[in-house]
């Protein structure tokens, strides 16, 4: 591996508890999200909460992740398989890229196979707008399988 890329996560408020296992797991194996990470070392500079809807702390969360050197924030893929899926993914998104002039990439580790089950069931993601939204944290079924 050559290069370093600093990043940062934001999870979602209902999951405020989370030690962050799925997305350090994830981060290590490269899978998910983190698998555009595979020919670089990775740094985390920053894990914290949105602080609940609508999102009071992307403000400053986004702030003190540029200011410690984050060249990416991901936010995780809880936002995105949580019963509603966040509805402010969108918003997060553009607000940190023109603020901060950082890229942001929705998710982190592969989207578990219960979660994918469900909003199938549900029928959650079938818009065009959630296509590049679940993209990168699809994965293939037996990684999905092993982060339920």
């Amino acid at each position: 591996m050559s290069e370093t890329t600093k990043i940062g996560i934001v999870i979602c408020d209902r999951y405020r508890r989370c030690a962050g296992g799925k997305c350090f797991r994830a981060m290590k194996n490269r899978e998910g999200a983190f698998s555009i990470y595979k020919d670089s070392d990775v740094e985390l500079v920053g894990f914290t909460t949105c602080d609940g809807c609508p999102g009071g702390n992307i403000e400053y969360a986004g702030e003190e992740m540029v200011k410690n050197g984050a060249e990416i924030i991901h936010l995780a893929t809880g936002l995105v398989v949580g019963y509603p899926p966040c509805p402010y993914i969108d918003t997060f998104k553009d607000f940190l890229e023109k603020r901060y002039a950082v890229k942001v990439v929705v998710g982190t580790h592969p989207i578990p196979k219960k979660y994918l089950d469900m909003h199938t069931r549900l029928g959650t993601w079938e818009g065009p707008a959630w296509k590049p939204l679940v993209a990168p944290t699809m994965s293939d079924a037996v990684t999905r399988a092993n982060y339920d």
